[in-house]
Parts: C-alpha cells; sequence; structure tokens
C-alpha cells in the first residue's frame, strides 16, 4: 500500500489539505480562506457550505500539487477547528443554520445563569471544562430554541449534531457515517471524559436529544470512506482530532509532562498528563490529549482567544501593515523605552481569566507611540499570555525537569515573536522542522491505522528540531514587563 497520507486541516480562517509521504514530507498543498460572517457584536458564523466547498477544492489541489491521483492516497485524517458547532437534516445534509464559531459570545447571558445555579461543578467535574460560551453545547442549545421548528425535529431524530469534523465526515462518506472522536467531543460540554460517553445529566441540564449526537471513537480508528464520486474512488478515513490534539500528537507529545504551544488564529497550550485526569484549580481546562486503543491519555489546556487574530487586526482593521509578516521586523524596530500593552480581548478574555463580558484595550500610549510599538505590543500579549498560562500549569501539575516548550501555527515562524516568547518564559522554546504539526498529527493517527506509517516510538524517534530559542532577556526587564501586563490586565478586568 501507498505511503502517502491526506491531512485536511479545517481551521478558522482557510481550509488546507495536505499530502505527506512515508518520510512526513510534504509533497502537495491545498489552501483556501472563506468568509467570515459577524451578525452581531461578539458573534460569529461561519456557512458551512463555504467549509465544504473549501474542504474539496483543497483536497483536489493537493492531490493534482503532489501529481497523485486519489487511488494513490492510503488514507485520510481529519483535524478541524473545534467548538465550532453545526446542525444539519439527515435527509438532505443541509445545515439549518450557519456554524456558531467557537470564538461566538452569544450564549453568554445563559452560561451566566447555569454559574448562577450552581452547575458549573458538576460541568467541570464531568467535562474537565467551565461553563463558557466557547464550547458546543449551548450552541447547540441556542440553533434548537431559535431556529424554527429544529427542535421538534430533533427530536424526532432528523436533525444531527456535530463538530465540523462529524460534518465533514457525513459529507465525505455521502451520509453513510455520523461519528466523532474522543477529542472533539471532549469540547461539547455534553460528554463525560472519565467514563468516555455521553453524560445523560448533562444533555438534561442543556436540555440536548440524545438523537442528535454523533458515536465517539478512537482518534485513530474506522471512520468510513469517501464517497466515491467524490475523487474518483473510496479512500478510508481512519484518523481524525480537534486541532490543538492533532497538534500535540504532531508535536510526538506523548509523554507526561510534555507541552507544546499552537500559536494560530488564538493560542493553545496542551500539557500532557498522562493517565491521570488533573483537575485545575487555575482555571485551565482538563481535557482528553488522545484516546488510542480504547487507552485515554489526558491534558491540562489553556486557551488563548487572540493571537494572530491579532496581527490580522493591525493588518485589516487599523491598516498598520499590508502584510502580517512585516509584525515583527516592525515589533524589531519600536521604542524599546516605551511600554505599550495590548490586551486583546476582542471576544472576551479565555484562560486563565474566563471573562466573556471582558474587551479590548491598549495601554502605556504617549505621543510617541506609533505603528512599531502597536505592532510590538500585539506580539508581546500572545507572550505574556502564553506566560500566564504556564504559570497555572505549573500550579496545577508538578513534574520534574525544566520546561521546554514546543511550538507550531503561522506566528511561530517569526524569530522575533518566538525570541521573545522564550525572553518572557524565561524557557526554551522549540520549533520542529515541520510546522504543520496539526496536520501531521492527523495524518499520524490515518497513516499509523492503516499500517503505512510507523507506531508512536517510531514517529517519536523522527520528530526534528529546526531552532531552539533561549532566553537572552535580563530578569529585571522581564519583571518590568511581566508586572506591566498583569497591571494592564486587571484594569480591563474591572473597567
Amino acid at each position: 500500500m501507498s505511503g502517502y497520507i491526506l491531512a485536511i486541516d479545517q481551521g478558522t480562517t482557510s481550509t488546507r489539505a495536505i499530502v505527506f509521504d512515508d518520510a512526513f514530507r510534504i509533497v502537495g498543498v491545498g489552501q483556501q480562506e472563506f468568509a467570515q460572517h459577524f451578525p452581531r457584536s461578539g458573534w460569529v458564523e461561519h456557512d458551512p457550505e463555504d467549509i465544504w466547498n473549501s474542504v474539496l477544492a483543497t483536497i483536489r489541489t493537493a492531490i493534482a500539487d503532489a501529481s497523485l491521483s486519489a487511488s494513490d492516497i492510503a488514507a485520510i485524517g481529519i483535524t478541524n477547528q473545534r467548538e465550532t458547532t453545526v446542525l444539519w437534516d439527515r435527509e438532505s445534509g443541509k445545515a439549518v443554520h450557519n456554524a456558531i464559531v467557537w470564538q461566538d459570545r452569544r450564549t453568554s447571558e445563559f452560561c451566566r445563569s447555569l454559574i448562577e445555579s450552581g452547575a458549573e461543578a458538576e460541568v467541570s467535574e464531568k467535562t474537565g471544562l467551565i461553563v463558557d460560551p466557547y464550547f458546543s453545547g449551548t450552541k447547540l442549545r441556542w440553533l434548537l430554541d431559535t431556529v424554527e421548528g429544529a427542535r421538534a425535529k430533533a427530536e424526532a431524530g432528523k436533525l444531527a449534531f456535530g463538530t465540523v469534523d462529524s460534518f465533514l465526515l457525513w459529507r465525505l462518506t455521502g451520509g453513510k457515517v455520523h461519528a466523532t472522536d474522543a477529542t472533539n467531543a471532549s469540547r461539547t460540554m455534553l460528554f463525560n471524559i472519565t467514563a468516555n460517553a455521553w453524560d445523560e445529566e448533562l444533555l438534561k441540564l442543556l436540555d440536548i436529544p440524545a438523537a442528535l449526537l454523533p458515536e465517539v471513537k478512537d482518534c485513530a480508528a474506522d471512520f468510513g470512506t469517501t464517497d466515491p464520486a467524490l475523487f474518483g474512488c473510496a479512500i478510508p478515513i481512519l484518523g481524525m482530532a480537534g486541532d490543538q490534539h492533532a497538534a500535540t500528537v504532531g508535536q510526538a507529545c506523548f509523554s507526561p509532562g510534555m507541552l507544546k504551544s499552537t500559536y494560530g488564529t488564538g493560542c493553545f497550550a496542551v500539557l500532557n498528563t498522562g493517565s491521570t485526569k488533573v483537575a485545575s484549580k487555575n482555571r485551565l481546562l482538563s481535557t482528553i490529549a488522545y484516546r488510542l486503543d480504547g487507552v485515554t491519555t489526558y491534558a491540562l489546556e489553556g486557551s488563548i482567544f487572540i493571537a494572530g487574530a491579532g496581527v490580522q487586526w493591525l493588518r485589516d482593521g487599523l491598516k498598520l501593515m499590508e502584510r502580517a509578516d512585516r509584525s515583527g521586523p516592525m515589533a524589531a524596530e519600536a521604542d524599546e523605552a516605551q511600554d505599550v500593552y495590548l490586551v486583546p480581548a476582542f471576544t472576551g478574555l479565555g484562560a486563565p481569566w474566563w471573562d466573556a463580558d471582558a474587551r479590548g484595550a491598549i495601554y502605556g500610549l504617549t505621543r510617541n507611540t506609533g505603528p512599531n510599538e502597536i505592532a510590538r505590543a500585539a506580539l508581546e500579549a500572545v507572550c505574556f499570555q502564553t506566560a500566564d498560562l504556564l504559570g497555572a500549569m505549573r500550579r496545577d501539575w508538578t513534574a520534574d525537569g525544566d520546561t521546554v516548550l514546543r511550538v507550531d501555527g503561522g506566528m511561530v515562524a517569526s524569530d522575533w515573536t518566538m525570541q521573545r516568547l522564550s525572553d518572557i518564559l524565561a524557557a526554551p522554546v522549540d520549533r520542529p522542522v515541520v510546522l504543520e504539526t496539526t496536520a501531521l498529527g492527523a495524518a499520524w493517527l490515518a497513516g499509523s491505522r492503516a499500517g503505512v506509517w510507523p507506531d508512536r516510538d517510531g514517529f517519536s524517534a523522527r520528530w526534528r528540531l529546526e531552532h531552539r530559542f533561549e532566553p537572552e532577556m535580563d530578569a529585571v526587564t522581564r519583571g518590568r514587563k511581566l508586572s506591566g501586563w498583569s497591571d494592564a490586565v486587571k484594569r480591563t478586568l474591572t473597567r
């Protein structure tokens, strides 16, 4: 069997399909952006048809770019933006409403009512999550209560719920398979991560009919085959994981204590805690890192809503630069005497604050402040938020040895940003040779299941370092900057 594996990496702002060969090299790529919809302040939606069409287009482009045919692909792995919620008709396959994106805050008031009722303790104990609009459960409830006729159809078994992975799987298999994997299920606020099952009491709490739910499988499993009409032959779908879980796998973080952080639209740090489900005392999330051969590995996760999206805002909103990759050179030219802080709470603040109502602010502006200083503030905000996450992780999880952070995502191409990250963390930052670790993780899940790629040990042994960034900033400067950041966050939260 061929060793070529195709990974579908369906992200928040674009879809990529990547073909890897059996040496984990990228041999074909397709990428396509799609529209973002903001019907109200704090609301974010996607048209599921835009997502589906982008997936079809990028798969075909990637296979052609690799000079292959569909029959050369041994298996497909899917990774996806998590928590984004789709509700569709089982007969037509059409969504009954736009997808509600993970960034969306429309269910804030309902979440507040759940917290005030005392429900958060039960939710956290069972799911490892907190009550927040970020997760899929309250989004699904909103759709059932808002779309005319949706609840009655759901109770009659005529509708299907899923995160983007499930929706794509349904379409790819011609409506034959309604399934998800344990990682995506763990982000719905409906899945008991200890029992590894949908939780009847949580379904009752959110008034969600069980008939809507997909089957939950391991991350490497038989998810069916593609409809032959799509690509000319049936391709097995053998891997699935949410994007941050796939990146954890792609970074070969298979041992307890290993840590990765992905810098894309948002930033997500994941710490492998092995077979131990850690109940965070510092507002982090306990989640399923991955589930293989029926064995669950857990993780602590810190979620930052705005990372690369902050640079996009500078480019598209403020028009401070023509290209996002100009942010690093601009930051390098900023006046070091100015301490300017951007708190990017455009859609609230994530871990460890979890304030859905917080909004962005800039502090420390003077008459001398210009585009360079604001660009630096946007990049440093990512570093400061990562420091907050790692501080919380260290308080929740005690492990021997020094912290080394493995990084991936679009922002890590910036040497300036990665050096500043190392400086702020006072820890080494490792950038791998393959930066597409999210797609690589999904590909490994599928390739190992197909038997054409190596097992965990073999895969880990072939992880390669491209560059290690070591801290260079003196302790006094680091302390001043972190103190200023802490003050800026406090001012934002108390406005």
